[in-house]
């Protein structure tokens, strides 16, 4: 039989055993066209094509309820390759539709269609989709709000109205050529010029910028009632602060799950994380600014501007400014600590917790801004005239040719090697000062890490001050982990341990290792047959290799042929 008609017969056998998953599904099923195209926006008094998915931005919103399907279609009439993830979806079962390209899927071309199939099992809030190919999430993005399944509440007073708020980024050029060009001369991509609220920056740039109102997203509200912020950091490389003048902010929700309730004035933020707040507006009647600004933990370029929209208060018909909010110090670490280390999970009889006790393996990975040799000839923009790279455990991640995924389940081999290493390669006093050189170098290559079913893995990210130290917000697909704690300099595996959370640590998708600090979390690999990806969710370190995989085998206990065949042929 020809490998043609093999991959043909796969292809098929693959849709069949997706329509009797289809067939089991437990909610209901919700069915969606999106094409993706290039819309021409204008912002700061710059028009350019960007890429939208059905000509919007921020994209389509997605309302489904714990328990229920999705099935996605989605059209590729743009001029890039394009995958979609579904952050913070854990997808039991289903290793085909979680998105990373080259990890979990080819990407798709110009031209073609994919369908992803979603399946919403646990999770419960908000989470988000984007793109994850290059840079193109920076406008392909959109909320995904799952409400609880039906004869069901929330655990707390029901909203009165719900909001999505999206913090991203405007950038006046185009994104993909920035990260382009920052790729072929080795230095930092261009800053942002703009941040947004759900896509419009706000009338604080009109100062700047003298054309027409560059934008404001203005939300309406009654007195007295209750608003349900559903707020997601789209963001590109920068963790955010924000605010609502005079009003505070009880956070309820991360990462789509529930968490001891937070009263703030102040949130941070990085990006990839979702926090679902309550909002009362409660104060006098007047228009309040909503801002959001950077938290910079690091000494590298950033967007200091400040992105706004505005909360008014029904029947309030005063032209007067909005209040403006007394926005923390852009290197405020007390402020973005202080709030982080309050999480902590439900963790009720209704919405139970599960933290393994133990672990069967730990990864401990060093994290690091490095750098790469310039090409003969040429001269490079990173330090001493080298490349800017980054790694985890000196191991600077390239994408393969062909999805790892498909390269396991079609034992194709030399597509990615199964060594990355479970701790430094090169011991050092990770955050110390003065650090050699010759530690910068990294290792390129394609190195995951193979699980066997039901495996409990603990991974300490250790941040380090080669290049400079700085937070990184680091994200596992396909699962949520348990963020046990966290600490300054380097941790040491005999007595941090016992400062652990292990009553009701929250359970997230995406951690902010501290800057010249580790954090620890642990989940079960119980999730079989996938290509997990682990990487940093500030884009430019992504870009540069700060990224790997996890490779979860079925295992004797699961029915491999409950898990279907790729329904995309070969890239």
């Amino acid at each position: 039989m020809g490998s043609r008609r093999k991959e043909l017969l796969l292809e098929i056998l693959g849709f069949l055993l997706f329509d009797g998953l289809l067939c089991m599904a437990a909610g209901t099923v919700y069915r969606h066209d999106w094409v993706l195209t290039e819309t021409n926006y204008t912002r700061l008094c710059y028009t350019k094509p960007i890429l939208t998915v059905n000509g919007m931005f921020p994209g389509p919103e997605l309302h489904v309820y714990k328990g229920d399907t999705a099935i996605i279609n989605v059209v590729n009439q743009a001029t890039y390759n394009i995958t979609l993830h579904w952050h913070g979806l854990k997808q039991p079962r289903n290793p085909w539709s979680d998105g990373p390209e080259y990890v979990a899927q080819c990407p798709i071309q110009p031209g073609a269609n994919f369908t992803y199939q979603l399946i919403f099992s646990d999770e419960e809030g908000t989470i988000w989709w984007h793109a994850h190919s290059d840079w193109s999430r920076d406008t392909v993005h959109g909320a995904i709000m799952i409400y609880p399944k039906n004869g069901t509440s929330y655990p707390f007073d029901n909203p009165h109205q719900e909001v999505p708020i999206i913090l991203g980024n405007w950038y006046n050029g185009d994104v993909m050529e920035i990260i382009e060009d920052a790729l072929k001369t080795g230095g930092e991509p261009n800053k942002s010029n703009a941040h947004t609220i759900n896509g419009l920056p706000g009338d604080l740039y009109k100062e700047t910028y003298s054309c027409a109102n560059p934008g404001t997203f203005e939300m309406i509200v009654e007195e007295g009632m209750r608003y349900l912020l559903r707020i997601i950091n789209a963001g590109m490389n920068e963790e955010m602060f924000f605010k609502v003048a005079q009003h505070n902010l009880t956070v309820v929700g991360s990462d789509g799950a529930y968490i001891k309730p937070i009263t703030t004035e102040t949130i941070m933020i990085a990006p990839g994380q979702t926090m679902d707040a309550i909002l009362t507006a409660d104060q006098t009647p007047a228009r309040y600014y909503m801002a959001v600004t950077v938290y910079a933990s690091g000494n590298v370029p950033y967007d200091t501007t400040t992105g706004t929209a505005i909360l008014t208060y029904k029947n309030y018909t005063n032209s007067s400014s909005p209040v403006m909010p007394s926005l923390p110090a852009h290197n405020d670490t007390d402020t973005a600590d202080s709030f982080t280390k309050q999480f902590r999970s439900l963790a009720t009889a209704e919405h139970p917790i599960d933290v393994p006790k133990d672990y069967d393996l730990r990864i401990y990975t060093t994290i690091t801004v490095s750098t790469l040799p310039c090409e003969s000839g040429s001269t490079c923009l990173g330090p001493s005239g080298t490349r800017l790279s980054s790694s985890l455990n000196n191991q600077s991640f390239v994408n393969p040719s062909i999805d790892i995924l498909e390269a396991y389940y079609k034992s194709i081999s030399g597509v990615y090697t199964t060594d990355f290493p479970s701790e430094p390669p090169y011991p050092f006093n990770y955050t110390g000062d003065n650090l050699p050189s010759s530690l910068l170098t990294a290792t390129q290559g394609t190195k995951v890490t193979v699980l066997d079913y039901n495996t409990t893995v603990e991974v300490v990210f250790q941040g380090t001050n080669l290049n400079g130290p700085e937070n990184h917000p680091m994200h596992l697909h396909g699962y949520s982990f348990y963020f046990l704690g966290s600490g300054s300099g380097n941790f040491n595996n005999v007595t941090d341990p016992s400062s652990y959370n292990i009553v009701d640590p929250p359970l997230i998708n995406t951690v902010s290792v501290p800057k010249n600090g580790w954090a620890a979390v642990r989940f079960r690999a119980d999730n079989p047959g996938k290509s997990v990806f682990m990487h940093c969710h500030f884009d430019r370190h992504a870009s540069w290799g700060m990224n790997t995989a996890f490779k979860v085998k079925n295992g004797s206990s699961v029915n491999e042929s409950l898990i279907p065949p790729s329904p995309m042929p070969l890239c």
